[in-house]
């Protein structure tokens, strides 16, 4: 028997196919574009989605048919928070507009006035969410709400497609801040405040859980017999569930193009003080919190456009560092989640002289990110629930120098996972597997063997926390301004 595990990102769709030892034994891939036809605005065509899940499958069925056609199980990990409008015949009413979307940012103020977003929903209300999409969209596109008769979140789209059924869980559910995120139940006060009803919601399942089974149109196109589809989770939730975190103090740190500080609960908890990000994870009565920073190794890349050079190149001129820079740089490209929540916040170099050169600036932006991920490790332990050590992800964890700098700033021990197929598309399809009944979680989910443990060196985490002094006031010195 196989599982097939698909990731459904904003740049393109991973599958992954897995045997019941949970060997990979295909992959297929496939790209997606993101439209902004104005300032501030992210959309996709939902049926590009589809689209791209099929290329994607057509991929691992040539690779692997033998497998494939032994398949048993399916789940989808999906970008979270987008809003995607269905009719009553299930067509998609306009693009869907995704989590990086920033136009709803008035409609943010009007619905913390009109319910208790934070408590029931354990969020602040940010455009990046799915309720603030739909107040902008009955403001702006009355015509357009008023034919909404379902709400779906990218990754249960294709759900839909799967299994004919409108089925969400509770991981990217949180997302939309219409969840109770304590009762992992939907909010009628909630749904309320956007003029909105259950009526409007897919059926909750937990992620692990059976969510439907393959529509026979598609089993018979695929050649394959009875297929459950599991509830699946959002993207973290899933990269989660890859690198076998699903127990209380466990965590992952990513360094991707956005940073994230991914910490396990049993409980729910919030600080949105911080704002810091409090969802339900994709296995039953467990939780999780999260520290987002806009502007990881995306900062690095924007150093790399500037001066010609790869983001490779430029992590290589820093080598065997032996203090902090004197250089101070905040990492605020494209504004700022945790702690801040400041979309407007803006990047800056503090510091910077005429003897400085390019290696000087690499180790400031590399540091700045460094001290963001120090400032989500402050917020997360005022929930008191930040590790002591986690495990590492992302394309940026491929340098042992930046993931040392980030140990020396933050004090946390980083595990380097021995194998890159950890991610959100293994998560998916470790779900798949415990959908179709039968695995005991902690069989399926189980943690990655480590190549490599980063401890912080204590000669440098002393210098950088009067650093780390320095870059915290620098962000009051620009807030001032």
């Amino acid at each position: 028997m196989t599982y097939l595990g698909l990731d459904l990102g904003t740049s393109g769709v991973k599958a992954l196919l897995i045997d019941e030892g949970q060997r990979p034994l295909a992959e297929g891939h496939a790209p997606l574009e993101v439209q902004r036809p104005h300032p501030m605005w992210s959309e996709q065509d939902p049926h590009s989605w589809i689209t791209a899940c099929e290329i994607a499958i057509a991929e691992v069925r040539a690779a692997a048919p033998d497998a494939f056609a032994a398949l048993r199980g399916i789940a989808v990990s999906g970008q979270m928070h987008g809003a995607t409008l269905l009719d009553a015949n299930d067509q998609p009413l306009r693009p869907a507009i995704l989590w990086n979307d920033g136009r709803a940012h008035a409609e943010c103020a009007e619905l913390e006035e009109r319910a208790d977003f934070r408590g029931l929903g354990g969020n602040i209300v940010m455009a990046g969410f799915t309720a603030p999409k739909l107040r902008w969209v009955q403001k702006h596109e009355p015509e357009i709400f008023a034919q909404v008769r379902k709400v779906l979140l990218p990754k249960d789209y294709v759900g839909l497609w799967l299994t004919g059924e409108h089925v969400s869980e509770m991981s990217d559910a949180a997302g939309t801040l219409w969840l109770d995120v304590e009762k992992r139940d939907w909010s009628d006060e909630l749904l309320a405040a956007t003029e909105l009803s259950r009526d409007h919601m897919p059926r909750l399942v937990e992620g692990s859980a059976r969510a439907g089974g393959l529509r026979a149109e598609l089993a018979a196109q695929w050649g394959v017999g009875n297929v459950t589809v599991a509830g699946g989770a959002g993207d973290n939730a899933a990269t989660a569930v890859g690198l076998g975190l699903v127990q209380p103090g466990q965590g992952f740190l990513s360094l991707g193009t956005s940073g994230v500080l991914f910490t396990v609960t049993d409980r729910f908890a919030s600080n949105t003080a911080s704002a810091v990000h409090s969802f339900c994870h994709a296995v039953p009565k467990t939780w999780h919190q999260m520290g987002v920073i806009l502007s990881a190794t995306d900062a690095l890349a924007w150093l790399g456009q500037i001066t010609g050079q790869s983001p490779a190149a430029l992590a290589g001129m820093v080598q065997d560092l032996q203090q902090p820079s004197a250089i101070t740089f905040l990492p605020y490209l494209s504004g700022e989640r945790t702690p801040h929540n400041a979309p407007d916040a803006a990047g800056a170099f503090h510091g910077l002289r005429r003897a400085h050169g390019l290696p000087d600036m690499v180790q400031a932006v590399m540091e700045g990110v460094g001290f963001a991920f120090a400032d989500c490790c402050r917020a997360l332990d005022h929930c008191g629930s930040l590790p002591e050590r986690v495990c590492v992800a992302g394309g940026g964890s491929q340098s042992e120098t930046w993931l040392q700098m980030i140990a020396d700033i933050t004090g946390l021990a980083l595990d380097v996972p021995e194998s890159g197929a950890q991610g959100a598309a293994l998560g998916a399809a470790r779900l798949a597997m415990l959908g179709c009944g039968g695995a005991a979680e902690a069989e399926v989910i189980r943690p990655p063997k480590i190549r490599k443990s980063i401890a912080p060196n204590p000669a440098l985490t002393s210098a950088y926390a009067e650093r780390y002094a320095n870059f915290r006031a620098a962000w009051e010195q620009r807030l001032a301004q």
